[in-house]
């Protein structure tokens, strides 16, 4: 079973930066698309940003041109680099990927991991 597990939460006062990243460990052959999402308190779930295999990238309208998503296939590993925080940026942020098991599959899992807060305050 893969998981994932996100670190680089904290606070941090407004116009400032952070850095998650998440690493997945476990049994897998490959991972396709991984994202960023966020969940801020009475709000659903959003996507913040996408990357997949390739590098190809995408973001959500209220973080482009701050946020940054990159990763390390090697490593099983994707980072998203945060400037200019908001306090709307305020939220947990969870770590997505697209996990193929084997070689072979058609499919992928859909895996979470558990989220790291990040607070946006002064």
């Amino acid at each position: 079973q893969v998981q994932l597990v996100e670190s680089g939460g904290g606070l941090v006062q407004p116009g400032g930066s952070l850095r998650l990243s998440c690493v997945a460990s476990g049994s897998m052959f490959s991972i396709d698309t991984m994202a960023w999402y966020r969940q801020a308190p009475g709000k659903q779930r959003d996507l913040v940003a996408v990357i997949t295999r390739d590098g190809k990238t995408n973001y959500a309208s209220s973080v482009k041109g701050r946020f940054t998503i990159s990763r390390d296939n090697a490593k099983n590993t994707v980072s998203l680099q945060m400037n200019s925080l908001k306090p709307g940026d305020t939220a947990v942020y969870y770590c997505n990927a697209g996990i193929r098991s084997t070689a072979t599959v058609s499919y992928v899992i859909n895996t979470w991991g558990k989220g790291t807060l990040v607070t946006v305050s002064s």
